[in-house]
């Protein structure tokens, strides 16, 4: 099967070796150049590019085009037309124009926008983006060509998810070209990267039609913690079921098939749960794959008579499920995050280190909302997942060189073999191991080697927010450093190294290796000043704060009405899904929970009513404990199903949540006393262990 996969690795993507195979030589020269370096597309070879794209596709089973977007809903959106187009009575040809590759018309007022349109503001505008190759989905009913696209508005704003990441990997690439070129490089490409590790929960289907909690929110309202879970770490790279494996091996057949380069597949540390981890890839490309690969995972599932679970938290109690994302940063053919073998080598890599570390500790903020929503609330700060407060871990040999420049002294203890503190352009880094850090699972944001890994972005949640505030704050991190050097004179490497003795004195309290879970840090964190925004209504506040506002327009990432749009969008979009969850776990608690427990408990009165008549006298005090529970549990019931009730009637997100995590304590009591027969849902037990 491998061999296979290879030769059918990429075939439904219009490659560069389609291109080559489809187009004029002139004509597909320029695409790539355009896809390689981020040039300018030119319009003049637009009807060639769709003519040579619809014949590839048409060969490879396609019967419709769409523009592939990614609207502010967290997913992707398509509108499939046909190439067939009328050519008199009874006749018709298949066409595909370069004005239909290029661009579309959808309704923007169906879609978030925050108040960028209104109802009757309709239009809305799909535009290519070459740097993403078109692809082919398939489906049972035939293949539609997919051509990756931007959104906008009329007026011109982003009502997308990519249109920004655009935006932001330009700046950084300007800001890097600016301080590579302080270090007299010639001008080079700048490459991002990002590897995107996916997370995600199997059940059987069986199980997910029968829990309305699931189907219509992706996680349990209410559940039991069975006897056994995740205690024993015995699923974690375990071996995997031959049923999940056959769903992997199918999952990677179509991910390769679409260009998709996963790589990884293993149990994860809570039952039930799995992760997929691709290579790295150009980040706007990586984008887009991720995008494809929950897509993926859900259909494929369903094949198979499973239901993928890409919410963050569906079980309470065991791990919920994040997205990995992992970014570094190139110049030409070298990686900045990664150490060199000569001085300056080394102090573009201590450059680079200190300007990220400056920008998070600036931006900790943006960065946390990045991660904002009602699943990930679930989830950060609980076991395996890092908690709200934002800092990096670099791992000790890096601590202790950062400590060097910071002091000027050589740190004891470091595991080098030179007499004296390193100087930025001067001394080389010690040799390091390929791995230069340990892991910190406790780390949001921490430093594997060559590039960063950032832990805090939920599994079901678009990439492309935290890459776009990432790549923001370190272009402007980078400019600031450029601005520094510009006005220093006399010797660089020591203009560099007091400029970065500054920066990690100034800096410094973001880094932090300890236990990112433990009852200290959060109390250390607010010691040292750092932001914690331990919820989503918390955590969309800095979209407000002017200073963002400022920073983020300038870069032109995001506009001051953007950034309000977002602002509105997530906080709507919060206080939807908080709604939705207390409206189902009323109904659960009352037309399914209700019922059987009363059921349960009028069963119990008749049974010692009957008891008693008999003149029996064991069993009496087992049935009546039992009894007094279930009635005490059905009062209690009652009360907080009418609290939840006037909550949801006042419609305020905080007052729903406490009183459905009240609820939920008296449901999951309830279903440890309940016939196993008669309870009404799917249990844990059950969920999580028979897939």
């Amino acid at each position: 099967m491998f061999d296979t996969s290879l030769k059918t690795y990429g075939e439904d993507v219009f490659s560069e070796r389609e291109m080559r195979a489809h187009l004029p030589k002139d004509v597909a020269a320029k695409l790539i150049a355009t896809m390689r370096e981020s040039r300018s597309l030119d319009p003049s070879i637009a009807d060639a590019v769709a003519h040579g794209m619809k014949e590839w596709a048409l060969s490879r089973g396609a019967t419709h085009f769409t523009h592939w977007f990614q609207p502010m809903t967290g997913g992707t959106a398509e509108k499939h037309d046909a190439f067939l187009e009328p050519a008199g009575i009874a006749q018709a040809v298949q066409k595909f124009s370069g004005r239909n590759l290029i661009g579309g018309e959808t309704d923007a007022s169906s879609f978030p926008s925050g108040g960028l349109r209104s109802t009757f503001e309709a239009r809305g505008y799909t535009a290519w983006d070459p740097t993403s190759p078109a692809f082919i989905k398939r489906h049972s009913n035939g293949a539609t060509l997919c051509i990756p696209t931007a959104f906008c508005s009329y007026t011109g704003e982003a009502l997308d998810m990519k249109t920004p990441l655009l935006r932001s990997m330009q700046a950084v690439a300007r800001a890097t070209s600016r301080l590579m070129e302080k270090f007299g490089r010639e001008p080079s490409h700048v490459t991002i990267t990002l590897g995107a590790e996916q997370e995600y929960f199997l059940i059987d289907r069986s199980f997910y039609l029968k829990r309305p909690d699931l189907l219509q929110t992706g996680r349990t309202v209410f559940g039991a913690a069975p006897a056994k879970h995740q205690q024993l770490d015995d699923h974690y790279f375990g071996a995997i079921r031959p049923r999940v494996l056959k769903f992997m091996t199918e999952v990677e057949e179509r991910l390769w098939a679409l260009g998709i380069p996963a790589k990884t597949r293993h149990n994860e540390v809570a039952p039930a749960q799995f992760e997929l981890a691709p290579m790295f890839e150009d980040q706007n490309l990586a984008v887009d794959h991720n995008m494809l690969v929950m897509e993926t995972l859900r259909q494929t599932a369903e094949a198979h008579g499973l239901v993928c679970l890409l919410h963050e938290k569906p079980f309470e109690g065991v791990n919920g499920s994040g997205k990995h994302c992992n970014w570094s940063i190139a110049y030409g053919d070298k990686n900045l995050l990664s150490p060199g073998d000569n001085p300056r080598d080394n102090a573009i890599f201590l450059t680079f280190l200190s300007a990220v570390i400056r920008a998070i500790d600036l931006h900790a903020d943006m960065l946390r909302f990045s991660t904002a929503g009602a699943g990930n609330d679930h989830r950060l700060g609980a076991n395996e997942a890092p908690p709200a407060i934002i800092s990096i871990f670099l791992g000790d040999e890096l601590s202790s060189v950062m400590r060097e420049i910071e002091t000027g002294e050589k740190q004891e203890g470091a595991h080098r073999d030179r007499a004296s503190a390193m100087k930025v352009g001067v001394d080389t880094l010690p040799p390091l191991p390929r791995d230069t850090t340990d892991r910190n699972r406790t780390s949001p944001f921490a430093f594997t080697g060559n590039k960063f890994e950032f832990r805090a972005p939920g599994s079901s949640q678009n990439c492309a927010a935290s890459q776009t505030v990432l790549n923001t704050i370190v272009a402007e991190s980078l400019d600031a450093i450029c601005d520094k050097l510009e006005k220093r004179g006399g010797d660089f490497n020591s203009e560099l190294q007091l400029l970065l003795q500054r920066l990690i004195k100034k800096h410094k309290r973001v880094l932090f290796s300890g236990d990112g879970y433990g009852d200290e840090w959060p109390r250390e964190a607010a010691r040292r000043g750092l932001p914690n925004l331990r919820d989503t209504p918390a955590a969309i506040a800095p979209l407000d704060d002017p200073a963002n506002r400022e920073l983020f327009s300038r870069y032109g990432v995001l506009s001051a009405s953007e950034m309000s749009s977002r602002r509105e969008i997530a906080s709507a979009d919060y206080a939807s899904r908080i709604l939705i969850e207390g409206k189902v776990a009323l109904e659960i608690a009352r037309s399914m929970i209700r019922p059987v427990v009363a059921d349960e408990f009028s069963r119990l009165a008749t049974a010692i009513g009957q008891a008693k008549r008999d003149g029996l006298k064991v069993g009496l005090r087992g049935l009546g404990a039992l009894s007094q529970k279930l009635g005490a549990g059905l009062d209690d019931l009652h009360v907080k199903c009418e609290r939840l009730d006037k909550a949801i009637a006042k419609g305020e997100p905080a007052a729903i949540r406490k009183t459905m995590d009240a609820l939920r304590n008296t449901v999951d009591r309830l279903e440890l006393l309940v016939d196993d027969g008669k309870w009404p849902l799917p249990k844990y037990r059950q969920m999580l262990f028979v897939y």
